[in-house]
């Protein structure tokens, strides 16, 4: 028994040890990507935390995700300790003669009340979240998102630009140098990136064409539902220029893991030239029309 108990105790702290070495590199990688001018949104090997918030939505939501760890940790240590408790306080061998108490009027008030009381401290910063994430006062910026099976339709109205994104084919992508296949990982790279200026409010508006889709931008705290004959709401503001990825986020066919999201917020400058340049790319050619000589 000596032996398995040794053995059983080396295993934890090996594990221990192995998660803790594995949030060292997590948290590393974090900080030198936080610290790139260039930074890509991108998970980490061994991560065991949240994506890098970017909008003030997506804070919020780690605040009030770290809030309910707390309050979900002192319950389960709460319900284990009086566990605990009863196992030894009523067992068989202390107790020959069973309690035959069937109602305790405190103990049934204070199970009531108790849940409701931590149902209102989760429900207040919850309710104030969700409209946060649903409103936006002067919007700098208008996008509508059309979902379709399997790619993404971007539409800005008032720069009158339309374009669809599509996933990157395994052919294409094994073309790209080893530099751009780290930045646009296969999966995940598309042929046209969503382009958004920094600190900007960006409303956009998401619908789908066919079936049920799912615009999620983890970094954004964004994941908005894409529903045919519907337009759902949503905005966001990020704070950090980079690349940022996302998925469709709803099972919607055989390929819904073909859909990947990829916004790329630029400054302010570099997004009216991106504008300019789409522009420019939407006009038609010109047509050189035959010379006719007029008639006398």
């Amino acid at each position: 028994m000596g032996s398995i108990s040794g053995a059983s105790l080396v295993s934890r702290l090996w594990t221990l040890v192995a998660a803790g070495f594995a949030l060292l590199v997590s948290a590393g990688l974090a900080l030198a990507q936080d610290a790139d001018k260039d930074f890509v949104d991108l998970p980490h090997y061994g991560q065991m935390n949240l994506h890098h918030p970017v909008t003030e939505t997506m804070e919020k939501l780690v605040s009030l995700h770290n809030l309910l760890l707390v309050i979900i940790s002192v319950i389960t240590i709460f319900v284990m300790g009086l566990l605990i408790y009863v196992m030894v306080r009523f067992r068989a061998s202390r107790n020959p003669v069973p309690s035959q108490v069937t109602h305790n009027t405190v103990l049934e008030i204070a199970w009531t009340v108790l849940p409701i009381v931590i149902l209102i401290i989760i429900a207040i910063p919850s309710f104030k979240l969700l409209y946060f994430m649903d409103h936006t006062n002067e919007p700098g910026l208008t996008i509508k998102i059309t979902a379709k099976q399997w790619n993404w339709q971007y539409e800005y109205p008032d720069q009158k630009i339309e374009f669809e994104a599509f996933i990157v084919k395994d052919a294409d992508w094994a073309k790209l140098s080893d530099a751009d296949k780290i930045r646009r990982p296969r999966l995940l790279a598309v042929d046209a990136e969503l382009v958004v200026p920094v600190n900007t409010n960006v409303r956009f508006y998401v619908t789908s064409l066919d079936v049920m889709h799912s615009w999620a931008v983890p970094a954004f705290g964004v994941k908005n539902d894409a529903i045919i004959g519907r337009l759902n709401q949503g905005w966001f503001n990020v704070k950090k220029e980079g690349l940022y990825y996302g998925q469709c986020s709803q099972i919607c066919g055989s390929g819904h893991a073909y859909m990947p999201i990829a916004v790329r917020v630029v400054s302010k400058e570099a997004f009216d030239k991106w504008v300019a340049s789409k522009k420019a790319a939407q006009l038609p050619a010109p047509t050189e029309f035959a010379r006719v000589e007029p008639s006398r």
